[in-house]
């Protein structure tokens, strides 16, 4: 995309209020014929200027990225569903219009109704971008409910033998879903089973949230390359979850499951489950702060060596393990053979996305546990028990903090920071051809 299709006034820090205001700003996207994106961040809107910049952008039938982030910093509760209204039904009418970054601004339920309108609506919408809105469960749920309804409006137009692209990027995090709008969410997923990219991270969800998303949505999205539901918690069902689904990924390319509460037990399902051969495709995994002990080691490194072809990047810092086992020793060396092969240098442009992340943060496992016969029912009884006391402490005490944290953003501004997954997005863009 060249510089004179691009319309932006990212990271100025204008506050307009006016249609005054804004009319100085808005001329060159008046003129420009052919814009392609628009980008708003880092500024504050006020009503009257929205709806002045919506009466531009109704006839901009050529724009196909609108970037939204941030750009209600300040503003009172009351200001915002009409100046969102305003630029939302605007878009609406673009058929161009394929990607939507709403992120960085305060979306809850007095607030996400001209969301929910519009992503119910937009057939063209490919890739959604929805972090950081302090939605919480409530809005959580009417927004994949209003993505489920995207669907139903994109089937009928297919049905009309229209051009009709899948959505196939959706990042929802920072969010606080939690467990009560899963059933939306997995209802979306599985209608949309299109979708290439789904990144859900840091949305207080648990076990029984994280095992109906899986086995009820994610389950059916057979296109998925990129899944990232790191700092959620899964224990030992949600992990068993994750390990019955996985095989159904063929073109999966990148797993994160990070600060995940997978368990022992559960990150050894997941190993043996990629050990079957169903995910040639994957390239990245990142498992840290897991509970993975040496056995559930084993089983990755024997899963990386026979069975995932393109694996390169794997993260495993924060586990139960020590640096010195023979199975990161046989990681290390295996990533490092697949890096030298692909002619990367370890000061080439990329590197950081080939071999191990730093393990400064293990723990070792107690000698006893390293010398269990793990064949015995009785034994694997006492293992699974072990697990859940383990995982309901860290449980509790991690949705404590979740909670918490969520509590103190709500008190706030939305961050004027766009989170770094949305930075990243138009370079995944590129790499992947989703466009």
């Amino acid at each position: 995309m060249s510089p004179e299709q691009v319309f932006s006034l990212e990271g100025q820090g204008l506050r307009l209020e006016s249609a005054a205001d804004i009319e100085p700003y808005i001329k060159a996207l008046r003129d420009n014929q052919d814009v392609r994106e628009m980008r708003l961040g880092g500024n504050t809107f006020g009503v009257e200027a929205c709806k002045a910049l919506a009466g531009v952008l109704g006839s901009k039938t050529t724009l196909e990225v609108a970037n939204l982030a941030d750009i209600f910093t300040s503003r009172l509760l009351h200001e915002i569903p009409p100046a969102l209204s305003a630029l939302l039904e605007a878009l609406l009418n673009l058929p161009s219009l394929h990607t939507v970054d709403l992120s960085d601004n305060a979306f809850g339920l007095n607030t996400q109704a001209p969301v929910v309108e519009f992503l119910s609506q937009h057939i063209p919408l490919r890739h959604l971008i929805l972090n950081n809105n302090g939605l919480g469960p409530d809005a959580g749920t009417t927004i994949g409910n209003a993505l489920t309804a995207l669907h139903g409006k994109k089937e009928d137009a297919r049905k009309e033998n229209k051009d009709v692209p899948d959505l196939r990027t959706i990042i929802c995090g920072r969010n606080r879903l939690e467990n009560d709008s899963m059933e939306a969410w997995a209802k979306a997923l599985a209608a949309h089973q299109g979708v290439e990219v789904v990144k859900m991270i840091q949305n207080g969800i648990r076990q029984d949230g994280i095992t109906h998303l899986l086995s009820q949505g994610l389950r059916h999205t057979s296109k998925l390359r990129v899944l990232d539901l790191q700092d959620n918690t899964f224990t030992r069902n949600g992990s068993y979850a994750l390990g019955d689904v996985v095989g159904s990924w063929s073109e999966v390319e990148e797993l994160g499951f990070g600060d995940c509460l997978l368990t022992a037990r559960g990150t050894d399902e997941l190993s043996r489950s990629l050990a079957e051969g169903n995910n040639k495709k994957l390239q990245i995994v990142r498992l840290q702060y897991n509970d993975m002990d040496t056995r559930a080691l084993k089983a990755f490194k024997d899963a990386a060596e026979g069975a995932l072809p393109a694996l390169r990047r794997v993260e495993l810092n924060g586990n139960l393990f020590s640096e010195d086992d023979a199975s990161i020793d046989a990681l290390r060396g295996l990533l490092s053979e697949r890096r030298a092969a692909a002619s990367v240098g370890e000061n080439d442009e990329g590197a950081q996305d080939w071999g191990l992340d730093s393990l400064s943060d293990l723990e070792d496992e107690d000698d006893d546990d390293d010398d269990e016969d793990d064949d015995t029912e009785d034994e694997d009884d006492d293992d699974d028990e072990q697990d859940e006391d383990k995982s309901k402490a860290a449980v509790d005490k991690k949705a404590e903090r979740i909670l918490k944290d969520a509590d103190e953003a709500e008190g706030e501004n939305v961050s004027l920071k766009a989170d770094a997954v949305v930075d990243d997005l138009a370079k995944t863009l590129q790499k992947t051809g989703l466009s």
